[in-house]
């Protein structure tokens, strides 16, 4: 499982015109699912994210989590995280969970995520989606 995050000061994510998710200052990740990724990765990797110390702190050193600040949380599948990309000029998706088992996981995450934090928002999973950020620093972590 791969979380690509973003220090944001506000971000969206649009399906079909429509706003599905968005939040003011915060965190968004980007979620990729993999073929033999579970729930305790799925675990682990929320803790993390939430506890990612990517904030300034009152002396300008990032010592802050997403919990200290307050901020929201958007979290938007992105298969593509897990793609092969170090041969050729077309990436390989090989390792990526099937579309069922990352919605499940997906799905999982952020049951998981709803129950650990106060501000949590979406994309929709599978979805064509539009994602729209002001990153901030810019401060961007592969985890």
């Amino acid at each position: 499982m791969k979380g690509l995050i973003q220090r944001v000061q506000h971000a969206s994510v649009v399906v079909d015109g429509e706003t599905v998710g968005e939040i003011g200052h915060g965190i968004l990740l980007l979620l990729g699912v993999e073929k033999d990724d579970d729930t305790a990765q799925a675990d682990k990797l929320l803790d993390k994210v939430l506890k990612y110390r990517i904030f300034s702190d009152n002396q300008g050193k990032m010592n802050l989590a997403l919990k200290d600040v307050g901020g929201g949380l958007l979290i938007v599948s992105q298969f593509t995280l897990v793609a092969d990309t170090r041969k050729g000029l077309r990436p390989s998706f090989s390792s990526g969970a099937s579309p069922a088992e990352g919605e499940r996981l997906y799905n999982y995450f952020v049951a998981q995520a709803v129950k650990a934090h106060t501000t949590v928002e979406t994309g929709r999973f599978g979805a064509d989606m539009k994602v729209s950020l002001l990153n901030d620093g810019p401060v961007t972590f592969l985890l």
